[in-house]
């Protein structure tokens, strides 16, 4: 049974792509609807502001409402790849904004740090990959 682990390949990893695609974008759905029910997306717009983006309330809306409309369409499987692609663009905006300068570690060896976002990107990657038009 052993040598059955140690050699194999996946036998079904549609449905494996398809636990990651579901599951990291009801995870990244929390965020925005959170700061729209908190009232912090205006909080976030002053952030923006405050690092030098131009329109920090307009920009904080519109990443706001691609996060839903990325995560939406991760969970209901369409364009797929076009959702991935906007997740993965705001999670590396994240990490050169925010994240990098805290260093690696969220917990632990330090806080706030960028490790929870690359294997957020990783996934998307997995899942854009897996959804990629082939011909």
């Amino acid at each position: 049974m052993l040598k059955k682990w140690y050699k194999t390949s996946p036998s079904q990893s549609n449905r494996s792509v398809d636990i990651i695609r579901i599951v990291v974008a009801l995870i990244l759905i929390v965020h925005p609807i959170e700061r729209i029910y908190t009232g912090h997306v205006a909080l976030f717009g002053r952030d923006m502001d405050s690092w030098g983006l131009p329109f920090g309330l307009a920009f904080a809306w519109f990443i706001t409402l691609m996060q839903i409309a990325c995560s939406l369409a991760l969970i209901f499987r369409r364009l797929v790849v076009p959702g991935c692609i906007g997740h993965i663009c705001i999670l590396t905006a994240g990490i050169v904004l925010i994240h990098a300068a805290d260093g690696w570690f969220v917990v632990g060896g330090g806080t706030d740090g960028m490790e929870f976002s690359v294997t957020l990107i990783a996934c998307f990657f997995a899942v854009l990959w897996a959804y990629w038009p082939r011909s």
